[in-house]
């Protein structure tokens, strides 16, 4: 762990070990975004400011310690708004700027996140769709001159064409994540090359919507869930299991005609950006060698496509990052995030192997010493959990949060927390002291 002095050696050569050679791709050149102030973060924001400045290719993923005395605090090296995220964000307020007296759609949840998706709302902006794709209106109460702001996650091209046929241009104000748009590209590329695209997703997201429905356009696509799923169309395509059993399984997740004798013969794999990294390598490898078995090694290139460098580099990062706090010696965890935040429900399930972990959308959430209220994303359920905050001292807990999540949150829950603890320095002051 790296204490605010910087990062040991040892850090550095134990987060090098553990994968930065396995990390996707670097992002697009980084630009500065035009977040709103009310999102920004006068302590949790300095310290990931300073470890950006310590490692700004992020080559040490050792967590951060901040030492208030009776409760230090633990954070992953990287957390919090990503590249995609700030994009939407700086998009969508650009476009209430622009629009003054204007009618304002957000076809979905922007992000998810509901502290800012209810920001936006209470700036007038309405909801065309929930995050399932059922309609909150009807598309006859759009204008030619409305605005429609299209999600991060995206949306299929039968929304954008129902967009033209009212009038209204669905790429103005279109905060398609980059990293979302490489894999619609990709899916492209393996549909004029003759494969199938598997598409390692949850059916009902926004984003695997999207996704499945730009890829249908010039390729076969089937999406499977999990590793499961992944180990059955693998005996399907070895023949161990009857064709049948696809149309069972994957019958209304796969692209119209879509015929499993010819269509399985050449495959590759993409993920939705917000699955975990290393399920999705877990799925493809497993599908290699599938191919492996069935065309053989010499083969292989022309059953199976590499599209490793697919995978988003933030959401791996914040894997990456949320792994190394396994390795920290703590008395619990905390996860703040929308509760259906895909990436934020991933860092939950990862800290859970290790330490008892409270998802929570906001420091409301904690309601006493005694109490806090959170997400059991399993069950899909909230729940009330007593007794969460250990009497004993010094206290250590982990604080970390989703892609899609303000760090100005992770200073509130920090705060409601040290409220309860006697004796606990001032962290503005110890941040002062860490960081001249």
């Amino acid at each position: 762990m790296v204490e605010c002095h910087g990062p040991s050696p040892d850090a550095v050569n134990r987060a090098t070990t553990f994968g930065v050679r396995q990390r996707s791709p670097a992002p697009p050149p980084l630009r500065s975004f035009t977040i709103p102030t009310h999102y920004r973060s006068d302590l949790i924001g300095r310290l990931k400011a300073f470890r950006k400045a310590q490692d700004p290719k992020k080559k040490d993923l050792s967590p951060t310690v901040l030492d208030l005395g009776p409760v230090r605090f633990v954070f992953a090296r990287h957390f919090g708004f990503c590249y995609g995220v700030e994009n939407a964000i700086e998009i969508s307020y650009k476009a209430l700027e622009e629009n003054p007296g204007k009618r304002i759609f957000l076809l979905s949840q922007m992000i998810h996140n509901p502290a800012v998706n209810d920001d936006l709302t209470s700036r007038g902006m309405r909801f065309i769709q929930d995050t399932h794709g059922q309609m909150l209106m009807d598309w006859s109460e759009l204008k030619a001159d409305d605005i429609v702001i299209i999600p991060a996650f995206g949306t299929t091209l039968e929304t954008e064409a129902k967009l033209r046929t009212l009038g209204i241009d669905p790429l103005k104000y279109n905060t398609t994540c980059p990293f979302v748009e490489k894999v619609w590209n990709r899916s492209a590329q393996l549909g004029q090359k003759d494969y199938s695209v598997v598409i390692h997703g949850k059916a009902a997201h926004e984003e695997t919507r999207a996704t499945f429905s730009h890829t249908a356009q010039g390729a076969p696509a089937v999406i499977v869930k999990d590793m499961a799923e992944t180990q059955e169309l693998g005996r399907i395509i070895l023949g161990e299991l009857p064709l049948s059993r696809f149309h069972e399984l994957f019958g209304t997740r796969c692209t119209p005609g879509f015929d499993p004798v010819k269509d399985l013969v050449r495959i590759g794999v993409v993920n939705q950006t917000t699955m975990l990294a290393t399920e999705t390598q877990a799925i493809a490898d497993h599908l290699k060698n599938v191919m492996v078995q069935k065309h053989g090694e010499a083969d292989l290139k022309a059953h199976f496509a590499d599209t490793r460098d697919t995978l988003c580099y933030a959401t791996n990062d914040n894997q990456d990052a949320t792994s190394e706090l396994l390795k920290a010696e703590a008395d619990l965890a905390l996860v703040v995030g929308g509760y259906n935040s895909s990436n934020t429900s991933h860092l939950v399930e990862l800290l859970e192997q290790r330490f008892p972990t409270y998802y929570i959308k906001d420091e409301t959430e904690i309601l006493s010493v005694e109490a806090i209220q959170h997400f059991n994303y399993p069950g899909h359920k909230l729940e009330t959990t007593t007794n969460w905050l250990p009497a004993k001292r010094p206290l250590t807990i982990i604080l970390t949060s989703g892609a899609s999540c303000p760090d100005t949150l992770l200073d509130r829950v920090m705060l409601k927390v040290l409220g309860f603890v006697e004796g606990v320095k001032d962290p503005r002051q110890v941040l002062e002291v860490l960081l001249t």
